[in-house]
């Protein structure tokens, strides 16, 4: 019986590519996700009414969409893009995934490599990284760019607002060191003498009409969590925390910045 459901499910995933929604269309949802093998990286993919989505594949903490994990669900933003699909899922542009806090036992789907997926944009070899982060140029739908020479840009100057966002209900993670680094760097620059740190408790519309919010003390963990680590990192100027615990209305589009703290340094 259990081999039954197994290839019934894969079957299922096989042949979720059916009718998606047209490209430009807008889709956010929360569900299990689902990864699957190939020769050079594992791919993640979801599926939202029947319909199968690629959302990244693998990789390390310099990739523009951090993937997501086993044992939760995901809430997924993004775009139908007309691009081929990969790994047997239609691709989303402008994607943003937050892992979901709770446990869920049920997303724990691994589906074993396919001859017809192959992902030929990889970053960098599998294995270990050996100090080499995988995304050191610029990210674009389905591979990354490499490093181009850039335009010297004007040094700030003036009261600076940086927004640092966050997954759904969560604090601090892994990935926002280079957030941190960021703010110290800005600081610098305008011989900053105060900063602000203000912590937002975000909303967030599904394309069903459902409203999820953040847990109330989300904005308070958040600006407490940035404001001690931007002491300990070094920055010695008076530091004011600030909480909104306020939810304004999601509408759906671009939701994720609205789980965020904004850093307001003034010279």
């Amino acid at each position: 019986m259990k081999r039954l459901l197994q290839a019934a499910l894969l079957a299922a995933v096989n042949t979720a590519v059916l009718a998606a929604p047209s490209p430009g269309t807008r889709l956010s949802f929360v569900a299990c996700p689902i990864i699957r093998d190939t020769r050079s990286v594992p791919c993640w993919l979801s599926e939202y009414e029947g319909q199968l989505y690629y959302l990244t594949i693998q990789s390390d903490v310099s990739a523009p969409v951090q993937p997501p994990m086993l044992g939760h669900q995901v809430l997924v933003e993004g775009v139908v893009s007309d691009a081929a699909p990969i790994c047997g899922g239609v691709v989303l542009s402008e994607v943003n995934l937050s892992v979901m806090p709770e446990r869920d036992a049920n997303c724990n789907t691994l589906l074993p490599a396919d001859e017809r997926y192959v992902i030929d944009f990889n970053p960098r070899p599998p294995g270990p990284s050996s100090g080499r982060l995988a995304f050191g140029g610029q990210a674009r739908a389905g591979g990354v760019e490499p490093d181009r020479p850039r335009r010297q840009a004007a040094p700030p100057s003036g009261e600076q607002m940086i927004d640092i966002h966050f997954d759904f209900d969560r604090g601090v993670s892994f990935r926002h060191p280079s957030d941190l680094s960021g703010v110290l760097a800005r600081a610098r620059q305008v011989d900053a003498r105060q900063a602000r740190v203000i912590g937002h408790r975000g909303a967030h519309r599904l394309s069903n009409g459902t409203l999820l919010r953040e847990s109330e003390n989300i904005a308070q963990r958040r600006a407490d969590e940035i404001a001690s680590l931007l002491a300990g990192a070094g920055l010695t100027i008076p530091i004011q925390k600030e909480v909104r615990d306020t939810v304004d209305e999601a509408d759906g589009f671009e939701d994720w910045r609205s789980r965020r703290v904004t850093v307001v340094l003034t010279p």
